[in-house]
């Protein structure tokens, strides 16, 4: 296993682009095609963390925070995280959430949320093994795509 290391985006470059490209359809078959202005957006955000995770090979994963302030306290969201099929089970996952509960800890963040598909067992068990718990709730979407 390489050595892994974790870098916050803050600069889209084509080598980020392609990578997300080859990522997030590891993730979802069915979202869009990564573009750079979709990066950048992402990048530009004051609230929204885009990390990479990096080894000799180059990019392996990634993975979106969002941190976010309602009446109840400050939150932190956690979106598309992709760790490269090449890459699994060498701690690429792990370091890639463990930096961003870091950044949401240091924002002062009472909770960090995500949702996985239960079919991601893989993901499941490394969402668990960083301590997250499940919880009991339901969760809702409403749909503005066709």
């Amino acid at each position: 296993m390489s050595e892994i290391w974790i870098e916050e985006v803050d600069v889209v470059g084509p080598e980020v682009v392609q990578a997300l490209r080859r990522l997030i359809p590891q993730l979802s078959q069915s979202a869009p095609t990564v573009e750079a202005y979709d990066l950048e957006s992402i990048v530009a955000a004051p609230d929204t963390t885009l990390f990479v995770a990096r080894s000799d090979a180059g990019i392996v994963g990634t993975l979106t925070l969002v941190l976010f302030r309602s009446p109840s306290g400050a939150r932190g969201w956690i979106e598309d995280v992709v760790v490269d099929v090449a890459s699994r089970g060498q701690g690429v996952g792990e370091a890639l959430v463990d930096a961003a509960i870091a950044l949401a800890r240091k924002a002062s963040s009472r909770t960090v949320d995500l949702t996985s598909n239960p079919k991601r067992e893989g993901a499941n068990r490394l969402y668990v093994r960083c301590g997250f718990a499940q919880r009991e709730t339901n969760v809702y979407r409403f749909s503005l795509e066709g």
